[in-house]
């Protein structure tokens, strides 16, 4: 191979370093794991560190966490995986001392460990508040679909059985028709016909037993739904028309300025119209911030979370869904009537006043009544309404709502800088985690797993703001 850089011969002897230290560089992130899991209390924080008096001893669960939050900076998520790197990689060796564990005990580790490894996911959000790093006490939040390890034929909703039923129904039908129609043939050939459209039949009459008993154990269930692989994992519908997956919707909590996931929650219902008070106070305790401002979508709104958030004197930016009836059949909708607070009264777009009637409970919620006598008459009302009055609504807490579409009126970017704050994680996070995104089932073992990633991202940020050195010499103060 002359004319080419050559290697050196295979056989040749090497004089390496004496020291496994002189191997890692002195800016390696792996330095930076090194000094965050042992400048941790990790008795305070859940992990088991005092060794059975009789027994094999155990591997000690700093070497264990080490061990994970490598793999995780460096998307080796696998137990299996982490074993073969725990053998040849050198970064590894120096961190765990040559020890090796087996997959067994690294994947145990992460399971029984869940809830002490989700506190060393919030110990660096700590760090990063010592480091000042939240400064502006504004934060989006947002949510996404993670798909868990259950395949979508694994998942069964009532829908979705009642359809497979019949399927098979039709299905045997047309093999009874099949085996009929056979019987008119050779009787070789019906025969070796027959048996394999009985043998089809008998196939399918076993799986709608199967389906059958699903089905009892389907009603029983809170929200009629059910995951054979994960028990816990979901039918979530996604953003595209008509598609959807099965597993868990992830929320966070960004940071506007680094970028960083102050605060993390995963759950197992589909939307997120109930998840922005909770997210916003987990936020609010992980900045240690009095007064807190946040920017959503509209996946959020609901306004008996607007109510709590404004209560705990949290600043809302979320715009409203546009879900009017009256707007879909091209009449006016309730943004054409302007509300006079002086009066307690509404102003139709025929300059008549909507006057308060009476007050009513609906869903939890008082709703006053308002509607004007001058509808009968009124030249507009072919464009307003299809009944005899026009009446609004109006919850006796709308003036929060009013109040957070008036913010957001007045600072249309807070949108733009929700997607370029909060999408970004995300879109990381799942290329970090590969097609398939949790490799764990259940809801603890994946909010474990979540934790770890938030974290591994987290690090990663830091290092990259501060730089490693500086990062390790904060650790140790």
């Amino acid at each position: 191979m002359s004319g080419f850089i050559e290697g050196e011969n295979r056989q040749q002897a090497t004089l390496l370093p004496e020291r496994l230290d002189d191997f890692i560089a002195e800016a390696s992130p792996v330095r930076v794991i090194d000094v965050f899991i042992d400048e941790l209390d990790l008795s305070g924080l859940g992990f088991k560190t005092i060794p059975e008096v009789t027994g094999r001893p155990g591997y000690h669960p700093a070497l264990l966490l080490k061990l994970y939050i490598y793999g995780y900076l460096n998307r080796i998520q696998s137990s299996r995986r982490l074993e073969r790197e725990a053998q040849r990689n050198v970064e590894l060796m120096w961190l765990t001392g040559r020890l090796a564990p087996d997959f067994k005990t690294i994947a145990d580790f992460r399971k029984d460990n869940g809830k002490a490894i989700r506190l060393v996911c919030r110990e660096f959000i700590m760090l990063c508040r010592k480091l000042e790093l939240f400064t502006d006490a504004f934060v989006a939040i947002d949510g996404s679909k993670f798909k868990a390890v259950n395949n979508r034929d694994r998942n069964f909703t009532r829908a979705k059985l009642k359809r497979r039923l019949q399927q098979i129904d039709e299905s045997i039908e047309r093999y009874l028709g099949q085996i009929a129609s056979a019987d008119r043939q050779e009787a070789a050939v019906a025969k070796d016909k027959t048996r394999r459209l009985e043998d089809k039949i008998a196939t399918l009459k076993k799986e709608m037993a199967k389906l059958k008993k699903l089905e009892v154990r389907l009603l029983q269930a809170p929200d009629q739904q059910i995951s054979l692989t994960d028990p816990d994992a979901r039918s979530m519908a996604t953003s595209g028309r008509g598609t959807g997956m099965v597993g868990y919707n992830v929320q966070t909590a960004v940071d506007n300025r680094h970028h960083l996931i102050v605060a993390h929650d995963v759950t197992n219902v589909g939307h997120d119209r109930s998840q922005r008070f909770n997210m916003e106070t987990h936020a609010r305790q992980a900045l240690g911030a009095d007064a807190l401002e946040v920017v959503a979508d509209r996946g959020y709104f609901n306004s008996k979370e607007l109510r709590s958030c404004d209560k705990a004197g949290i600043t809302t930016y979320l715009p409203k869904p546009q879900t009017s009836g009256n707007l879909a059949k091209g009449l006016f909708g309730k943004r054409d009537f302007l509300y006079q607070a002086k009066d307690d009264e509404y102003t139709c777009p025929a300059n008549q006043r909507l006057i308060y009637r009476f007050t009513r409970q609906e869903s939890g919620k008082m709703i006053r009544r308002y509607w004007s006598s001058a509808c009968p008459q009124c030249t507009l009302k072919s464009r307003c309404t299809t009944g005899q009055y026009r009446r609004v609504s109006r919850w006796e807490h709308e003036a929060v709502i009013d109040a957070a579409e008036r913010r957001l009126d007045s600072e249309p970017d807070r949108m733009r800088v929700r997607r370029s704050t909060v999408e970004h994680p995300f879109g990381t996070l799942k290329s970090w985690m590969g097609h398939t995104h949790f490799l764990t089932r259940t809801l603890p073992c994946v909010s474990t797993e979540m934790s770890l990633h938030v974290l591994a991202y987290n690090m990663k940020r830091v290092m990259t703001i501060l730089g490693t050195g500086p990062l390790m010499t904060a650790i140790r103060a």
